[in-house]
């Protein structure tokens, strides 16, 4: 994204613009908001689903999803957090996405734990418990398995999902760079 790209325009009924400065489309899916936290200037696309609802069966508030600064969930994508039997008992265990963060569209999202300046292409499918570190790229169309890790300034690509290359030292000023231009140039038309 550079300052020459167009400006990615919406109908201005069609979002939700939050205190923060987050975009939330009317047409996605949030279910258990009140265990949501949003950091702020973050974009939720059109038929997104954040799964907020699937929470640790004990009382009280449970964080289920927190989401950092400058984020873009893409069209289609699920966001639900992973889970397990534990003693006996099903459970669930929250799911932490950085900032920086861009999810590409139609990904289903598992993992624990995303770290800040990611980039997950479009169509990939980040299994239970994956713990992915920060300024790492998974290509579009990549499988991560169950509990796999993936180490900051690394490529990974591929059914499975593997090791295909490293990121530049620059790479996180690219990185955010991207996300600030991508959500400035997202306004209203």
């Amino acid at each position: 994204m550079g300052a020459f790209d167009p400006i990615m325009t919406y109908e201005k009924g069609t979002y939700i613009e939050t205190d923060t400065g987050n975009k939330v489309s009317r047409k996605a899916t949030i279910t258990g908001a009140t265990n949501i936290i949003l950091g702020g200037k973050s974009i939720i696309q059109t038929g997104s689903i954040l799964r907020g609802d699937l929470k640790r069966s004990t009382a009280g508030q449970h964080v289920v999803i927190s989401m950092g600064r400058y984020c873009l969930i893409g069209e289609g994508s699920v966001v639900r957090p992973p889970g397990k039997l534990y003693k006996g008992a099903f459970t669930f265990y929250p799911v932490r996405i950085s900032d920086f963060v861009h999810i590409g569209s139609n990904c289903i999202i598992e993992a624990a734990q995303i770290g800040s300046g990611v980039e997950i292409g479009k169509n990939c499918i980040i299994g239970k418990f994956v713990i992915v570190k920060d300024l790492a790229v998974i290509l579009p169309d990549t499988v991560l398995p169950e509990g796999a890790v993936v180490p900051s300034m690394s490529l990974w690509g591929g059914n499975p999902g593997k090791l295909i290359g490293t990121l530049p030292e620059t790479y996180q000023e690219t990185m955010e760079k991207k996300c600030k231009t991508y959500y400035q140039q997202f306004r209203p038309a």
